[in-house]
């Protein structure tokens, strides 16, 4: 326990992720031959299969539902900037800093714990299986190549993309999201309510593009079986109980207030 916390139970939605266009998620060039592939995805070192990084996801759902919710880009993360909340109550009051967290050097305010948490995905056996059979231009990836036209001269510049072929599927992928009780900012009956927020950009994701080129095809995206169980209190260490299992978002956004309404009955709020 810090800062007075207390986990009141744990929500995990399960999922596969399948590539509805060409998946590409940049990896290290290093080690590329010269003259070779100069846009690798990244791979698994240890399959070398292609893989989502939690962090490329859970960063896309966070940038989504800022321009969703409105909220201005204020903290700058890397080569880009994020929007986080200044002062407690502000904060209090956001779908995205209290879901997805505030970098440390802001939490001048207490308790402010983060609720969601992204692990990598895997490609799929099935998926990984069927991409082994197929005559590629790399191991489970195919090679698109795109042309950009100088608009001064008319030069044509070629290069070449690497992406994972269209109908891929990744996971099972797994959100966590961690619902508290406390001191301060915490109260588990908004937490419950901004799971919500998470089911929220799920939708937008599909509606948008994951990884790069989005806007030349590539990254459309589609969630599938999904299901959602709850570990809660004092019986957080027995087996998870069952909340839900849709086939897809669209489902998922239908149920939502079910859902919810399941888990506060489990947690008794």
């Amino acid at each position: 326990m810090r800062n007075g916390l207390v986990v009141r139970g744990r929500v995990f939605v399960e999922y596969r992720l399948r590539a509805v266009t060409g998946l590409r998620i940049g990896g290290s060039a290093a080690g590329i031959a010269i003259g070779g592939l100069d846009n690798p995805v990244i791979r698994d070192p240890l399959t070398n299969r292609p893989y989502v990084p939690g962090s490329s996801l859970k960063g896309k759902l966070r940038s989504l539902l800022e321009k969703q919710y409105g909220k201005v880009p204020n903290w700058r993360i890397h080569l880009g900037y994020i929007h986080v909340c200044e002062e407690g109550e502000e904060y209090r009051n956001c779908p995205v800093c209290t879901v997805f967290g505030v970098p440390a050097e802001m939490k001048k305010y207490t308790s402010t714990p983060t609720r969601l948490l992204v692990r990598d995905l895997h490609l799929g056996e099935d998926s990984a299986k069927a991409l082994d059979g197929l005559s590629l231009d790399r191991p489970y990836t195919e090679i698109k190549t795109e042309v950009a036209i100088d608009r001064i001269t008319s030069q044509a510049n070629p290069r070449q993309v690497e992406r994972v072929p269209a109908g891929a599927v990744f996971g099972p992928g797994e959100f966590v999201y961690t619902i508290y009780a406390g001191e301060g900012l915490v109260d588990p009956r908004k937490d419950v309510e901004r799971l919500a927020t998470v089911f929220e950009g799920m939708s937008l994701l599909e509606h948008d593009y994951l990884g790069g080129m989005g806007s030349r095809g590539s990254g459309k995206v589609r969630f599938e079986n999904i299901r959602i169980a709850l570990r809660a209190g004092q019986d957080y260490f027995a087996k998870a109980t069952l909340i839900a299992e849709v086939p897809n978002v669209e489902a998922l956004l239908a149920q939502t207030d079910e859902i919810l309404a399941k888990i506060r009955a489990h947690l008794g709020l």
